[in-house]
């Protein structure tokens, strides 16, 4: 039975649920879902700067917005508009026929054949980043700031054949201002025009132009470099050998917007849930055990290889439960192009949706004791037995995220690399976070790292 009529969300008079949302949007997502159910309308801003959006929180409402009705939807709302002109029209950003388009060039990278080759890599540079911690003070280290660098050389070295080494404090220091800023505008009511000179834009311009700095520098080291990657070819030889539907190839600036995307997408999923594992692991001893434990007894004092990854399953469990616990994006965003019924509610045409995973992730009617980290809810019977769109930390559906399998590679060849030779134990045991365009963490994320 469809139903016209969609509860709103709690909130102030005139306003709505402005102060809410900026105060902390994802705690305010779970309270709307507890108290209205799976999808809620929300009213932010007073009347002529008001903000109207629909919030999905069931599996079977990201089904059918992610795959079953996906045409129905598309990425032309107010955030994605603004993402382009931040990130530029790459696939993270980019829509129907160009999306298509691109997809098709960059797939061939991706393939399980392809990933396997990238182990070695990961596994050196994992080995790099515990090998620095022998100069940490009291062995204290951020475990977030660590596993970016990590993850932003190696996606570096793989896709780019490239050095990021000295280009990582740029990246780090840059991305959160770009991405804070096109969150904000992307959710606002009303925007100044982006090319006029406020102190936001300002700011938000020069990270860019430092961000582009940096993908023109790992281009022209890789057209320096002349012979291919350690892996065959990379990304850049397949962007410069790409050619148009009308026969031209990508001209410069598309050639950088493709780099800049997937430098950055292509190491926040991985940092993130890699920083979370750990976290998560310092503060419960027995399930890092038992994690270590298997390290030890599949491994045997070996290196990791690509081929162990079947063979370590509690350590893909703790990193797919770390992703449901905080997922690297914690919301994503479509709209609709014509009316349309959403887990039975009816969503007027041109409205914007929004699904949230953090709540999603934490659906007490689809997992017991949501707030628990409990790595065995992945086991092989568990996850058969449960929605599949119950978890969502890659997307899903015909956009699902491309570099899944390359992720959860890296971060359970990294996890090994860690836990065999390093014992972890919890410094900062509260980590506040906040929803960005990714999950933000306020604040380092500390833990002790103890050589074994």
């Amino acid at each position: 039975m469809t139903v016209d009529h969609i509860p709103s969300a709690s909130g102030l008079p005139v306003i709505g649920s402005m102060l809410e949302l900026r105060r902390g949007a994802l705690q305010a997502y779970e309270r709307a879902r507890a108290e209205h159910g799976d999808v809620v309308r929300f009213i932010a801003g007073p009347p002529g700067l008001r903000a109207t959006f629909y919030a999905v929180f069931s599996p079977q409402g990201a089904q059918e917005v992610l795959a079953t009705k996906a045409a129905d939807f598309g990425k032309d709302n107010q955030f994605y508009q603004e993402a382009r002109e931040a990130l530029g029209n790459g696939l993270l950003t980019s829509q129907h026929e160009d999306y298509q388009r691109q997809r098709r060039l960059i797939q061939p990278l991706f393939t399980p054949r392809r990933v396997d080759l990238y182990a070695q890599a990961i596994r050196e540079e994992a080995g790099r980043m515990t090998t620095g911690w022998a100069d940490a003070q009291d062995g204290v280290v951020d475990v977030l700031g660590e596993t970016s660098r990590f993850a932003l050389r190696t996606v570096s070295r793989v896709l780019f054949g490239a050095d990021a080494g000295e280009m990582i404090p740029a990246v780090r220091r840059c991305f959160p201002i770009l991405s804070t800023h096109t969150q904000r505008r992307g959710f606002a009511p009303r925007n100044v025009p982006r090319n006029w000179p406020t102190p936001a834009n300002l700011k938000a311009d020069a990270a860019q132009a430092e961000l582009y700095e940096v993908c023109d520098q790992i281009i022209a080291a890789r057209d320096r470099q002349q012979q291919p990657t350690e892996t065959g070819t990379d990304l850049l030889a397949q962007l410069t050998g790409a050619e148009g539907a009308d026969g031209e190839r990508l001209d410069p600036v598309e050639i950088r917007e493709h780099v800049l995307i997937f430098l950055l997408a292509g190491h926040e999923t991985t940092a993130t849930a890699l920083a979370f594992a750990l976290h998560l692991l310092a503060r419960h001893p027995a399930e890092q055990a038992e994690a270590r434990a298997e390290v030890d007894r599949v491994l045997g004092g070996a290196e990791p290889q690509a081929a162990d990854v079947d063979r370590l399953p509690y350590l893909t469990m703790v990193l797919k439960e770390a992703m449901r616990l905080y997922p690297p994006a914690p919301a994503v965003g479509r709209r609709n192009k014509i009316a349309v019924e959403v887990d039975g509610r009816r969503i007027p045409a041109g409205s914007d949706v929004i699904l949230v995973q953090w709540a999603l992730h934490r659906h007490p009617d689809h997992w017991e004791d949501p707030e628990r980290f409990d790595p065995t809810r992945f086991t092989e019977e568990k996850e058969s037995a449960r929605h599949r769109y119950a978890w969502l930390p890659f997307g899903g559906g015909p956009r699902a995220c491309i570099g899944r399998r390359f992720a959860m590679l890296e971060s359970v060849l990294a996890l090994a690399t860690v836990l065999r030779g390093h014992r972890i134990e919890a410094v900062d045991v509260d980590v506040p976070v906040e929803q960005g365009t990714t999950i933000s963490v306020r604040g380092p994320m500390r833990c002790r790292v103890v050589p074994r």
